[in-house]
């Protein structure tokens, strides 16, 4: 099973089914805060996805890092960007008010941790158990897992050059 470290001292499993580039993606259901308690679904061909698991809204690297990719997201032609965290969908909503989120789809894996476990990224262990590691997937349009990144250290920001380039070469 893969690990990431928290604090650099930490190191936490992370559980579920480890998918990599080439994978076919699973398809999956998320919740959407908005339009609030709709499902969303993450994999399938047709569209390509720029998938964003995150630990939680409030903090300060998932904040930074959810204000990126929604500000870059209005240059990505045709990549629907998503963002997945296992915050409530209500608490998701009112982050997404505050912060002026409205290019990208905030999604909670809250109900039944099936993106978590299905993608491989749930944190099975440590002081964090329960949520997501920091792990961004490019899904093609052919439903294949084309690009994916775990961040290593789950205080630090992704390589964002690197996960918007693949999701555009996806395109």
């Amino acid at each position: 099973m893969a690990t990431v470290t928290f604090k650099n001292d930490i190191v936490c499993t992370l559980a579920g089914t480890e998918i990599n580039v080439g994978d076919t993606a699973p398809v999956t259901t998320v919740v959407n805060c908005d339009p609030m308690l709709q499902d969303e679904t993450i994999g399938g061909e047709g569209k390509v996805q720029l998938v964003v698991a995150v630990p939680s809204l409030d903090t300060g690297v998932c904040d930074a890092e959810t204000r990126r990719f929604n500000a870059e997201a209005a240059s990505l032609e045709g990549v629907e960007v998503i963002t997945v965290s296992m915050d409530l969908p209500f608490a998701a909503a009112r982050w997404c008010g505050a912060a002026g989120i409205d290019n990208i789809k905030v999604c909670s894996d809250f109900r039944n941790k099936d993106f978590a476990n299905n993608y491989g990224v749930l944190l099975a262990d440590g002081p964090l158990a329960g949520i997501m590691a920091r792990v961004i997937f490019v899904v093609g349009k052919d439903g294949k897992i084309t690009y994916k990144q775990v961040v290593p250290e789950i205080t630090e920001e992704p390589n964002y050059e690197e996960a918007l380039a693949a999701a555009t070469a996806a395109c």
